[in-house]
This record gives structure tokens, C-alpha cells and sequence, in this order.
């Protein structure tokens, strides 16, 4: 569905009303620069255009211009010095020109939770007409991420139609990727190296190194696979939300980040190629929220949108604050994240049996009965360093002979990564760490072959008594079980990010919430491939984030598609917002 002229004029006047100091402002320095010109006309942009406008203010340096957006979108990216970029600013026809930013990602049982566990009623049975008709076959769904592994069997087209003939779209070859690792499921892969990636000699492939854009897009859209497992945990049948869509992916993250400029450029290809809907997990930080006027997202999804595609993105993972919601242009469909009633338990056994409750993901076996030495970390303090850096576990802050064949206590009211933990206590020659925190309440760390687990606070006390009471207290961590039908869920997960937005108060996001605690899916992963430890690598990871929401919700809006191939962005939206399912 097309929109009128009008709206792209009420885009501009709520721009302007939200318009911060530009990013070529003085005191900007030379860098990669994104020039935004507004809509392309109806026969696309020109590149020569672009190009005359660039060459305007750059006489003598070549190779300035690094992406030109001709489809959807009219811009430029090139390298600029900061009076250059002011200097174009000033052009007609220029709506913004500022900085290149560069993103962060917000990193099946969940569908089956949604099904039964929830009043939200979604066929996925593999012969439903809602997901496996024709008109199922017809949607398809972009993933805009780090890529994706062709070979995991979610995306396998055995029994799928021909490709719609609505797709314009290609499968690009690279030095590990060719047109042969597309097929009736996955019809499309495109790749964008960012300004700087080139220089780091990274290879421009869609294929994925980082497993994350694997997981999403067979959350969204995946087959279902049975038999599927995360080292024998949440095991049994993988499914995406919309088993008959077709795939689209536009890898746009490497490991230097996901760059803005290579965000517009996967917009414009993706406007293109003919999508139905487009999924992206991830967005800025809560702490560098850009004008709408300055975010490639919000940008690139306006004119998605215009073009009637449903554009979907994850809310981001900086909760429980209030206004740290990412992604919060009207126009997107912004998904928190909620817990499911599934819980992975790896418990304390103190002396005479007593269980301290725990959550956490390890498959670590130190014995089941309490013999190993207990510790606080704050009573292994080195001498010199900070007590609450001890107690916290902070790097270089605790004595090795205290901590050497212990388990040890570590408090989390430092703001510190609880694997940087328990590398620390691993170090050390611990056997075992126990984090407090009330933190990741639904959200099990994977702490993979170390012991280790989390309680929460009220929890602790209980420990905090035996230690004080015991002259010689022990303890043990077992390894992880998983508890089904855990209640209360669903819950708002701790660390999916509050609104409202942080640019106006009368902006109420998020618009929804989805499963985005402990969800398994799809993982990066050759077959006979094996760790360190001599274990088969898995080809399905158990993973968190308003990344793993955002996909749960991209599957609805295609199944919505599949049923009305009619219905404009914004009845798709409003349909999921004001019923949870739109069906």
C-alpha cells in the first residue's frame, strides 16, 4: 500500500519537532557522514545525482561515496570532513546530514507457551492452512542481522511452492556462500560491510559468524525440526512462527558493529526486492537515542512502511529504567520481552541437604553432595583493593590462595558482566561461583561447563546465616534441570527497556511484549562439528534479548499477511496491539 504525499509531509513536520542539534554541527569531526534527502522519486534516485552533490564540495578527493540509496530512500553515506558535511547540510532538498552510528544487537518452546500457556490461540500445526496455504508461501519476511547458516535444517524448503513471483530480490556469491545456499525457504542473502570493515580485511558474506541472526530468523519463520536441543536441555520440536514464509536475509552487522549507513542501504535493497515484512533486533543504546531526524531505523522504516511493508524491532535490553526504549518511532512495531513458563534450575546444596534455589545454565558435575569449601568473595579480598570490588568479584581484587578449590560468593551491585565473574574466579582456580542477584530473574546465564549459578537476594540470606554460624561450611552446584510450567509467567523480563520514549513523554512504547527469556533456536554449527571439551557443538542455542522477542513478533505479522494480503502496515499493527494475535 502506497501512502500519500501528505504523510511524508507530517513525517518532515514531526521531525522538526523533535529535531536536535544535527550531527554536522561544529564541534564534529571528520568521519563518515549520512546524507538524507528524504522519499526517492517514483523511478528511483539517481546515483549521479548523488554523486554531483557530493562532487560540489569535494574537488579534488575520490572515493568519497560509500553507499548511494536509490530505492525507497534518497541519500548518500560518504567521507566527509565536518565543514563538508555542514556545507551539504545547507544543499535544498537535504533533510538531515549527520554521523554514521553504528548499533548494537539486542542479544521453541516459546510458540507452543504462546499456544496453550496464554489466551493468544495460534495455529502452528504443520498442516495449517493459516501457515502452509499458498498464501502463507507468498510472505515473506527480511532479516536485517549478522546473516544466517543455510545449512540448519529450520530452513530446509522440502514440500515449499516455487518462489513468488513478487520477488525481486538475489542471492549474492561470496568467497563461503553462494547462490546454492538459497532455496525455496531461504530466496534471498545479501551482505554490507560497514565503512570501516573493509580496512579490517572482513569477508562481506551473508553468511553468519555470530550465530544471532541465525536464531532469529528461524524463530520468525524456521521449520519445524524435532528432536531439537541445546545439549539435551528445552528439547523438543523447533518451529518459527510462520512455518510457510519465505526468508530474506540482509546481513548487516559484523564484528565492529552494525553500522547505520549499512542499515539504509539493506532498507532501500529490501523496499526493492519486494518484502511483506521486515524483522530487526537490534538499535541503539538507551544512553545514545538519536532524533528521529538522525536514526537510520527510524528512517529506513518510515519509508518500508510507506511502502507497505511491516516493519517490526526489538525495544532493547536496557531495563527496568523508565524512557530507555530503542526504536520507539510510531511507525515501528516495538516488542519488549517476557519470560516463559519454562526455567532452567541449577540449585546450591549446602550442609545437611539444605537447596538454595538457583537459575542458570551449566553442565558442570562437581558432585551432588556438599563438600566443597564455601567462600565469601569480600573475605578473599587482596590487600590493597576495594571491598566492594571484592565482594563483587571484580577483576584483581581477590586473593588466589583464599579462593583456590572454593566455591565463592559474589555479590552483582557492581555494574560488571557476570562472565568477566567467573573467568575471574575460574582464574583463580575456584571450583565454583554463586551470584547474587535479582538481575536475570527468568533469564538463565549459560555459564557452559563451569559451576556456576544465581540466586536472588532473599535467597542469599539463608547462605549469609550459615556462613556466619559455620566454622568450616560447604557447599555444591549442581547441574542444570529444567522445571516446565513454571509460574507466574508470562512476566515483563528485568532487562527489557521501559518507555515511554525518551524524545517525548507522549510516545507510549513499547507496543507490545513477546517470549524473549531462555528461547531455543537455530544456531551456527556444522555437522560432527565439536568443542574444546570433546561435546558436539549444538545446532540450536538457548538465548535472551528483546532479539529474541522481536522475531516471535515478525512471525505473527506474517501469519496476519498470509490471511489479509490486503492489510496496510498500520492494520497489521493495530490488529496484534488491540487483540495479542490479530486472528
Amino acid at each position: 500500500m502506497k501512502y500519500s504525499a501528505l504523510c511524508y509531509v507530517l513525517f518532515l513536520i514531526l521531525f522538526d519537532v523533535f529535531l536536535v542539534k544535527s550531527g554536522a554541527d561544529e564541534g564534529e569531526k571528520d568521519g563518515v557522514y549520512i546524507v538524507y534527502m528524504g522519499a526517492a522519486t517514483a523511478n528511483g534516485s539517481s546515483k549521479n545525482e548523488h554523486a554531483q552533490l557530493l562532487s560540489s564540495v569535494l574537488k579534488r578527493r575520490k572515493n568519497a561515496l560509500v553507499h548511494s540509496y536509490e530505492h525507497g530512500i534518497s541519500g548518500f553515506t560518504a567521507r566527509l570532513s565536518a565543514a563538508e558535511a555542514q556545507s551539504i547540510a545547507k544543499n535544498p532538498g537535504v533533510v538531515s546530514v549527520f554521523p554514521d552510528p553504528v548499533y548494537q544487537l539486542h542479544t521453541t518452546r516459546s510458540w507452543d507457551f504462546l499456544k496453550y500457556g496464554t489466551d493468544v490461540k495460534i495455529d502452528l500445526s504443520p498442516n495449517s492452512d493459516s501457515n502452509l496455504s499458498s498464501r502463507g508461501y507468498d510472505v515473506i519476511i527480511g532479516i536485517l542481522d549478522t546473516g544466517i547458516w543455510p545449512e540448519s535444517k529450520s530452513f530446509s524448503d522440502k514440500d515449499m511452492d516455487p518462489i513468488p513471483s513478487s520477488w525481486k530480490g538475489t542471492c549474492v556469491e561470496a568467497r563461503d556462500f553462494n547462490s546454492s545456499n538459497c532455496n525455496r525457504k531461504l530466496i534471498g542473502a545479501r551482505s554490507y560491510n560497514g565503512p570501516g570493515d573493509d580496512d579490517d580485511g572482513l569477508v562481506n558474506t551473508p553468511r553468519d559468524m555470530n550465530g544471532h541472526g541465525t536464531h532469529v530468523a528461524s524463530t520468525a519463520a524456521g521449520i519445524m525440526v524435532p528432536g531439537a536441543s541445546y545439549h539435551g536441555l528445552a528439547s523438543g520440536t523447533a518451529k518459527g512462527g510462520s512455518l510457510g514464509s519465505r526468508i530474506a536475509v540482509y546481513r548487516i552487522c559484523t564484528p565492529n558493529g552494525c553500522a547505520g549507513s549499512s542499515i539504509l542501504a539493506a532498507f532501500s535493497d529490501a523496499i526493492k526486492d519486494g518484502v511483506d515484512i521486515l524483522s530487526l533486533s537490534l538499535g541503539s543504546p538507551a544512553s545514545r537515542i538519536s532524533d528521529f531526524k538522525e536514526d537510520p531505523i527510524a528512517i529506513g522504516a518510515f519509508h518500508a512502511v510507506e511502502n507497505g511493508i511491516t516493519v517490526v524491532c526489538s525495544a532493547g535490553n536496557d531495563g527496568p529504567s523508565e524512557k530507555t526504549v530503542s526504536n520507539g518511532a510510531p511507525w515501528i512495531l516495538t516488542v519488549a520481552a517476557t519470560t516463559i513458563d519454562r526455567r532452567f534450575e541449577s540449585n546450591v546444596v549446602l550442609d545437611k541437604k539444605k537447596v538454595i534455589k538457583g537459575e542458570a545454565i551449566n553442565f558442570a558435575n562437581i558432585g551432588k553432595s556438599p563438600v566443597h569449601p564455601l567462600i565469601y568473595a569480600k573475605s578473599a579480598k587482596k590487600a590493597g583493593a576495594d571491598a566492594r570490588d571484592a565482594r563483587n568479584c571484580y577483576p584483581d581484587s581477590m586473593d588466589g590462595k583464599k579462593i583456590k578449590g572454593k566455591i565463592v560468593i559474589c555479590d552483582n551491585d557492581e555494574d560488571i558482566n557476570s562472565y568477566y565473574k567467573m573467568n575471574e574466579v575460574r582464574n583463580l582456580e575456584g571450583i565454583g561461583a554463586v551470584l547474587v542477584s535479582d538481575k536475570t530473574n527468568g533469564d538463565a546465564s549459560d555459564f557452559d561447563e563451569f559451576p556456576m549459578t544465581v540466586i536472588r537476594s532473599k535467597d542469599a540470606v539463608e547462605i549469609f546465616a550459615y556462613l556466619n554460624s559455620t566454622k568450616n561450611p560447604v557447599a555444591t552446584i549442581l547441574p542444570t534441570t529444567v522445571v516446565s510450567q513454571y509460574k507466574p509467567a508470562p512476566a515483563i523480563a528485568y532487562f527489557s527497556s521501559r518507555g515511554p520514549s525518551s524524545i517525548s513523554r507522549n510516545i507510549l512504547k513499547p507496543d507490545i511484549a513477546a517470549p524473549g527469556s531462555n528461547i531455543l533456536a537455530a544456531w551456527t554449527a556444522y555437522d560432527g562439528e565439536v568443542t574444546d571439551e570433546g561435546r558436539e557443538i549444538p545446532k540450536f542455542k538457548i538465548m535472551s534479548g528483546t532479539s529474541m522477542s522481536c522475531p516471535h513478533v515478525s512471525g505473527m505479522a506474517a501469519v496476519l499477511k498470509s490471511h489479509y494480503p490486503s492489510w496496510s502496515p498500520s492494520a497489521i499493527k493495530s490488529a496484534i496491539m488491540t487483540t495479542g494475535e490479530g486472528l
